[in-house]
């Protein structure tokens, strides 16, 4: 019976917040490695993967019990 070898490459998202005068060249720097594939995203779409980012944020410490989340009836007696 022959060995099996499975590889999974995992890839990693990152949201850099770069001066606009300093954003070309990141780019360009960025462009060089083979590995990186970077492209730009609208100031609308940045702020809602920077507050998404933060709400899986809180519910990971919600799950440590380190912080405690309102309950969905407490939510809707607020609107």
């Amino acid at each position: 019976m022959g060995k099996i070898f499975l590889s999974i490459f995992v890839t990693m998202k990152v949201l850099l917040d770069i001066n606009d005068n300093k954003a070309d060249f990141v780019l360009e720097v960025l462009h060089q490695f083979r590995f990186v594939k970077a492209k730009t995203i609208s100031p609308a779409k940045a702020k809602f993967l920077e507050e998404l980012s933060g709400a899986i944020e809180e519910v990971k410490q919600a799950k440590r019990g380190k912080v405690k989340l309102q309950s969905a009836k407490d939510f809707l007696d607020d609107l």
